[in-house]
């Protein structure tokens, strides 16, 4: 009889499309600017915030091409995919660096296409045409973060 695995509890019930549309952004994110994921994330219904460590703050040109990238990545109806795997083969295809210290051995991997991998416990969509588009709605950059908040525009109704 096989045993289930045991992952770390989740302590937040996400909106499933505006947290995978996080994982779009950091992924979008960690492509434009080299950056890490996001530093510090507050994923909410009608509004969510990121921040990012950065140099300096985004012309206004590259806030529009984020929010452009972003609504592409959505729109190519990527099938979102889950997978466990012990913590060592997670960290050959993921960045690890994030979890806290008492993370379980098994590791849930979250896969948006061929876009984005991440290990992540929270809920997602089974495709990104679920999500709607991002709007990016105000940033600001202070001591090398940089903040942005964004909505869901046109989310299909779950």
């Amino acid at each position: 009889m096989e045993e289930t695995p045991t992952l770390n509890s989740h302590n937040k019930a996400e909106y499933p499309p505006m947290h995978t549309a996080e994982h779009i952004l950091n992924q979008t994110m960690i492509r434009m600017f080299g950056c890490p994921r996001s530093k510090n994330t507050h994923i909410e219904r009608k509004k969510s915030k990121c921040d990012y460590l950065l140099s300096e703050a985004p012309t206004e040109e590259k806030i529009s091409e984020i929010e452009c990238l972003v609504n592409k990545a959505i729109d190519r109806h990527l099938t979102v995919t889950c997978e466990l795997m012990p913590h060592e083969e997670a960290g050959k295809y993921v960045d690890l660096s994030k979890l806290p210290e008492n993370v379980s051995e098994m590791l849930r991997i979250v896969r948006i296409g061929d876009y984005d991998a991440c290990a992540c416990i929270g809920e997602h969509v089974q495709n990104t045409s679920e999500i709607g588009h991002i709007k990016l709605l105000s940033h600001d950059f202070q001591d090398g973060r940089w903040r942005i908040r964004f909505k869901l525009e046109g989310t299909p109704e779950l």
